[in-house]
């Protein structure tokens, strides 16, 4: 593998997570969740971040953190799913990664997303508009961005993980 790390893009409820976590131990490297960096670091949830300061304070939180955790190699990153509305965020996680995009169909994401709390973007009264509009916006950069696409609507984290690895490879 030529890449010092990978990083894991999609809308929230693709997997990132799951898989990261699987593709990391798989391949002998370090797990690194963004949004748990940026949790540490200021000591709250996301939502209350979100709740208190506003998206923009939390993108502004998140190119900082990604300006410094990405000096780290041998990494899976799994990112938040916002953190390609800025392209100086993915500048940077570009040149340090092999971007992977964890496709997943918008019904799928509403299906997951249903019972979901803590998610301070569709904590909202029309959810799947909103997941919607969102995904439409996202899809066209989380494509734009990455090195490879990855079809992840099955829900088999071990299976999305070979498709990962298969791609790698090629």
């Amino acid at each position: 593998m030529d890449y010092k790390n990978i990083s894991l893009i999609g809308f929230m409820g693709s997997g990132k997570s799951t898989v990261g976590k699987i593709l990391a131990e798989k391949l002998g490297l370090i797990f690194i969740d963004l949004d748990k960096v940026i949790e540490m670091d200021q000591e709250k949830e996301i939502s209350n971040i979100f709740k208190i300061h506003g998206e923009k304070y939390f993108r502004e939180l998140e190119t900082r953190v990604i300006k410094r955790i990405y000096k780290n190699k041998n990494c899976v990153f799994a990112c938040g799913g916002g953190v390609v509305k800025r392209k100086e965020n993915m500048d940077l996680i570009r040149k340090n990664s092999l971007v992977v995009y964890l496709n997943v169909l918008i019904d799928d994401i509403i299906y997951r997303l249903k019972e979901a709390n803590g998610r301070p973007l569709v904590d909202v009264e029309n959810k799947e508009e909103t997941i919607e509009r969102m995904m439409e916006e996202r899809d066209i950069l989380y494509r734009k961005y990455a090195n490879i696409i990855i079809n992840n609507d099955n829900y088999n984290p071990d299976r999305t993980v070979d498709k990962i690895l298969s791609e790698i490879k090629r």
